[in-house]
């Protein structure tokens, strides 16, 4: 969708003017890990208007390949507009205009399956479920165990908002039973389906081989499904959030899906995995707008390879990834050891 970011805080109703830029959970993925240095595709449907083509221009200059992307000339590319605070208070409001939209018009029967299973990981959010009746189908597809099909990772995204009641949402637990590797809120899984605590998450969700629970504050926990058929366990491994000062909240769960997964397919440990998370979504969380400019990866391989006294005590502010390419830092770098 293309976003609107007020350039003031308030409510919408006294918001003067916005400043224009580009959202949604699975190009915001998309992006950061082309930023990153990873080779990414972005499948969906846009309108033949001016905010379609300003959403292909602005994520094909990211480095992802737009080149499957259809465009719809009947139904108009979603928008939405919200506040400047952040999404967890009562303040915060948030203006979708997406029903009807190119992307909402999504359906199995359409779907280019070459172009879908020629990567290594095909992400999914439960954003997309939420759409149409036709979107849910296609979700529904895709995270059907078939042979051959790449790793599918799929984050829950639970959006009230989007959800007629929380009981349709409970759609999302079955498609996340469907993949392989899951991200998921604390927030999200007590408010969707009534369960609190990472090891109640795992219990409702066993068929993933790895399941991530983003604890908010606190950190995250990963689970990985290790041994052999009859005597499988889970490895668990739990990693503190760091301090950050944030701007806006908006498009720090896609950046730690991000971050995990830029680890995830260079083959870092599940320690190093949910540290490359936790340094996406404080790039994230400290720009007002969905997208943030990702530290340079060996400056992110540093910081995730502090020991954990050290890693504790960093502390990270808007500007905190103005490092050169080498890794080293600026001279405003703001973690401090």
């Amino acid at each position: 969708m293309v976003t609107f970011l007020p350039r003031l805080p308030g409510r919408l109703a006294d918001v003067p003017s916005f400043d224009r830029a580009i959202g949604g959970a699975e190009s915001n993925v998309a992006c950061t890990l082309a930023r990153t240095g990873h080779t990414t595709r972005w499948i969906s449907r846009v309108g033949t208007d001016g905010f379609g083509d300003h959403l292909l221009a602005a994520i094909a200059g990211c480095g992802v390949d737009v080149g499957h992307v259809r465009r719809d000339p009947r139904r108009p590319t979603g928008v939405y507009f919200r506040t400047a605070g952040d999404r967890a208070t009562d303040t915060h409001e948030v203006a979708y205009y997406r029903a009807g939209s190119a992307a909402s018009a999504m359906t199995a029967d359409g779907l280019d399956t070459a172009a879908v299973h020629s990567g290594r990981i095909l992400h999914l959010t439960g954003i997309t479920a939420a759409l149409s009746a036709g979107c849910l189908g296609l979700l529904r597809e895709l995270t059907a165990r078939r042979p051959g099909r790449p790793l599918l990772s799929f984050d829950v995204n639970y959006r009230p908002g989007l959800w007629r009641d929380s009981a349709r949402a409970r759609v999302l637990l079955d498609l996340a039973r469907g993949a392989d590797l899951v991200f998921v809120g604390g927030d999200e899984a007590r408010d969707a389906w009534g369960l609190t605590g990472p090891r109640a998450i795992r219990e409702a969700l066993p068929e993933p081989h790895t399941l991530v629970v983003k604890q908010g504050e606190a950190g995250a926990t990963v689970f990985r499904r290790t041994g052999e058929p009859g005597a499988r366990r889970d490895d668990t491994t739990f990693v503190p959030a760091l301090h950050v000062d944030p701007v806006a909240a908006t498009g720090a769960g896609d950046a730690f899906a991000a971050g995990f997964l830029s680890a995830t397919l260079r083959g870092l440990p599940d320690r190093a995995r949910l540290r490359h998370g936790h340094l996406q979504a404080a790039a994230a969380l400290t720009v007002p707008g969905d997208l943030a400019t990702p530290p340079a990866r060996p400056y992110a391989d540093r910081l995730a390879a502090l020991d954990d006294s050290a890693w504790e005590r960093l502390h990270l502010a808007p500007g905190w990834t103005d490092a050169d390419a080498s890794g080293h830092r600026a001279e405003e770098e703001v973690p401090t050891q």
